[in-house]
């Protein structure tokens, strides 16, 4: 039976010096895989630190009744956006040295190891040396550090960053072994990781949650909203009814927001949304 976690904010905040980046968030998640999308600036990696209990914070924020800040490395698995590893270490060593860090006792570490290099897809590579991998391989090895210990909050910063989309494909793969039985947060500024990964979606701005919910409903920020024009339309701002802000696709047309709905308009995204979702 699968085991039901809880993860609740409490009016966290966040300071450095004077500057307030969280601005009092709160929300109640369970399980399954949540998108914590925004811009870069918005507070994501913050946040992400402060659930890690990295960074001290105001508020509470409960995992499964317990605060987090009591809490070890073993309850929530983090990969921080910048994730290197050590290069003379084969992958296997790198997770052994991770084992140690979470306090797993030995007894536990090969069958904890199997299971991370299962999930993440990297059981051929368990004796490379990390300097011999790939960028998404690498990416693959922090997942697998992050669910060492059977975490039931597994917290992602970034993780598709500056991969190509052979290895963003394999990510979504390694995200549906890993979310059964826990919460599962993706921090990115990427639609498209959102929309193919997670049921549901949090945007963050500035420091506050915007939207809580499922992702698909996005869409419903940009509906009646949304045309294609070309370019000549795009410089004229079809008589100021554009955004300041449009999304280009491809070389000669356009796919633009417009400030009120019209009749002629295309179906909206879950991209289209989360503009206009930014935009009001």
């Amino acid at each position: 039976m699968e085991t039901r976690n809880s993860l609740q904010l409490k009016e966290v905040r966040k300071s450095f010096r004077r500057k307030e980046i969280l601005h009092g968030i709160s929300c109640d998640l369970e399980n399954g895989v949540y998108g914590l999308l925004g811009t870069n600036g918005a507070g994501k990696t913050t946040l992400m630190r402060c659930m890690t209990g990295y960074y001290q914070y105001k508020g509470d924020i409960i995992l499964n009744e317990s605060n987090v800040r009591k809490m070890g490395l073993r309850k929530i698995g983090y990969l921080p956006q910048k994730f290197v590893g050590y290069p003379e270490l084969s992958v296997y060593q790198m997770l052994e040295y991770f084992c140690n860090i979470k306090k797993l006792s030995r007894r536990e570490w090969k069958d904890q190891i199997d299971q991370s290099l299962t999930y993440t897809n990297l059981e051929d590579k368990r004796d490379a040396k990390i300097r011999t991998l790939s960028g998404g391989m690498v990416r693959r090895v922090g997942i697998a550090q992050a669910i060492l210990g059977d975490p039931q909050v597994i917290l992602l910063d970034e993780p598709t960053s500056g991969l190509d989309p052979e290895e963003r494909n394999r990510f979504k793969n390694v995200i549906d072994n890993i979310s059964d039985g826990r919460i599962v947060i993706l921090s990115t500024h990427i639609v498209e990781d959102v929309e193919a990964s997670c049921d549901k979606t949090i945007v963050m701005a500035d420091g506050n949650f915007i939207y809580q919910g499922d992702t698909l409903e996005l869409c419903r920020y940009a509906a009646g909203r949304i045309v294609e024009v070309d370019e000549e339309q795009v410089k004229q701002g079809i008589d100021g009814e554009i955004e300041k802000t449009y999304l280009k696709k491809g070389r000669k047309m356009h796919r633009v927001i417009l400030r009120e709905a019209v009749s002629n308009a295309l179906e909206s995204t879950v991209e289209d949304g989360y503009i206009c979702l930014l935009k009001k």
